[in-house]
């Protein structure tokens, strides 16, 4: 081989998922599994995409195939999310950050995956839900003959997507976390306070709902929201709900017995 040929840099085109792989626990490579596989639909996009435009151009338009796009889209890209997360590979707008020491890029990354991401990311399941379930119970689908039935099943998904980008960061985080500190149980739910104070809060709501709707004659759940639990009361000038109090201090609870339940003998590893 000529020299100036053997100086030259190897460019090579690397899978994301297997870049740092030896790091990646279990839910990581979870997520890569499940998201190679959701990548086919971007071929079958571009096949749904290609179809519509013949079929148009000869005059046999198909309404299904335009909402089967947008779906796919939307599907390809919730799960692109989690993948993201996973090979951080998604934009990230931080100047400064290449020019941090790699500790400090851990610990922007624990800080923005578990205190700004996770907690986004739980209440959009949160939101979801409710539009979800009503779309079953609706058994919602296109109002038109050609169009695209069982949209509730693609609304479901979308709820359900999100427990997977969920998943990804919450396995992100604890990637990230052990480079910087031994990842105990309580250190793991202590740095992602805000994040495991939401999952309690919505365990306790949603659990006092379902045992008021259960012991009570409320109709719904809007009449069951009236019971005292689902309340205020006064902090000084401030107010907080019963739910919100309960589940902080549950959080603070199950922390503190993860930290005495945990293996000593690790402390000074």
């Amino acid at each position: 081989m000529p020299q100036d040929q053997a100086d030259d840099p190897i460019v090579s085109i690397s899978d994301p998922g297997e870049v740092g792989r030896a790091e990646h626990n279990r839910g990581d490579r979870f997520v890569v599994h499940v998201s190679n596989f959701f990548a086919w639909l971007f071929p079958i996009l571009m096949i749904a995409i290609s179809s519509q435009v013949v079929l148009r151009g000869m005059g046999n338009n198909q309404a299904w195939l335009d909402d089967l796009q947008w779906w796919l889209y939307g599907a390809a890209v919730l799960i692109g999310i989690g993948y993201a997360v996973t090979t951080n590979s998604h934009v990230r707008v931080d100047i400064f950050y290449d020019g941090y020491p790699a500790t400090k890029q851990r610990k922007i990354d624990v800080f923005a995956l578990a205190w700004l991401f996770l907690p986004f990311i739980i209440m959009c399941w949160d939101v979801t839900l409710d539009y979800a379930i009503s779309s079953v119970k609706a058994s919602e689908g296109s109002d038109s003959p050609n169009g695209l039935h069982r949209l509730y099943l693609l609304k479901m998904f979308m709820n359900l997507s999100f427990l997977f980008i969920a998943v990804a960061i919450w396995s992100a985080y604890v990637r990230n976390l052990a480079l910087i500190t031994r990842p105990l149980w309580w250190r793991k739910l202590l740095y992602a306070f805000p994040a495991v104070a939401f999952v309690v809060n919505l365990i306790i709501y949603y659990s006092a709902l379902g045992l008021v709707l259960y012991t009570t004659e409320a109709e719904n759940a809007r009449q069951a929201t009236r019971h005292w639990f689902f309340d205020t009361f006064a902090i000084g000038p401030e107010e907080m709900k019963y739910t919100i109090a309960s589940a902080l201090i549950v959080t603070i609870v199950i922390i503190a017995a993860a930290y005495v339940l945990r293996d000593k003998s690790e402390d000074a590893a």
